[in-house]
């Protein structure tokens, strides 16, 4: 089976709950989060072609502004680029813009999800296709969790607060990457197949931003990994000058 992977990376412009989300500069860098998650992307061997399907200018920019033969800008339309629009549509049209292999559906309000972290995700895909037909990442719920009347996960007959290291656990879909095979989107109309391995992400890799206060916390955490081992090799840089004179 061929190894060819091509990602999808939707892009519309007119983000309701943090506007500009795409676009505007995170943590210091201009570009934002777009530009961070195509470098990310670019940087992973494994992947063949990013396609970027937007409605944004500021989005067809900044790919633009790479000059890269694996960045593909697609003009999206207008009716799948509205918040009316579903998820299910938007699947429907992927296989229309990618022509073959493999489709990595991933997001850039997943900063987090470093070249890495995608590397092992693609060799894990290739690695299972035997046992499993697709991949999702999600992130393990061992907590209570009760619906509007009991909960879901343990049984309060046997014990009413046991410890969350024996509930059983849930996976929460967190979105980062859904990983299949164009002939899955054709034939099931969706973006995992019959049987999907389930590929855990800790919460900090996994931390998506939709609302405002998740963008600022990620500005945070983002700085705090990155920003800082950046200011601190410009500060050997200035001591190894002044250490010169």
């Amino acid at each position: 089976m061929s190894k060819c992977v091509n990602v999808f990376l939707p892009m519309r412009a007119g983000s309701e709950r943090v506007p500009k989300k795409n676009t505007k500069t995170f943590s210091g860098i201009e570009g934002g989060l777009c530009k961070i998650k195509l470098e990310q992307l670019l940087t992973c061997d494994f992947i063949n072609k990013i396609f970027v399907s937007t409605n944004d200018p500021e989005v067809i920019e900044i790919s633009n502004n790479f000059k890269s033969k694996k960045i593909k800008v697609l003009l999206r339309s207008n009716e799948l680029c509205t918040s009316a629009a579903s998820t299910d549509e938007l699947i429907k049209y992927v296989p229309e813009i990618i022509p073959d292999g493999h489709i990595l559906w991933t997001h850039v309000t997943s900063p987090f999800i470093t070249p890495d972290v995608y590397y092992k995700i693609i060799q894990t895909y290739f690695r299972k296709l035997s046992s499993f037909d697709s991949l999702m990442t999600v992130t393990k719920l061992q907590k209570f969790i009760w619906n509007d009347h009991e909960p879901l996960n343990y049984d309060r007959n046997l014990q009413k607060w046991p410890r969350t290291q024996t509930i059983d656990t849930l996976w929460e879909v967190n979105s980062g990457v859904f990983l299949a095979s164009r002939d899955i989107y054709c034939k099931n109309k969706d973006r995992i197949g019959d049987k999907p391995y389930l590929f855990e992400l800790s919460d900090e890799i996994a931390f998506d931003i939709d609302w405002l206060p998740d963008y600022k916390i990620a500005e945070a955490l983002y700085f705090s990994l990155h920003g800082l081992h950046k200011e601190k090799k410009q500060e050997k840089k200035r001591q190894k000058v002044l250490n010169l004179h």
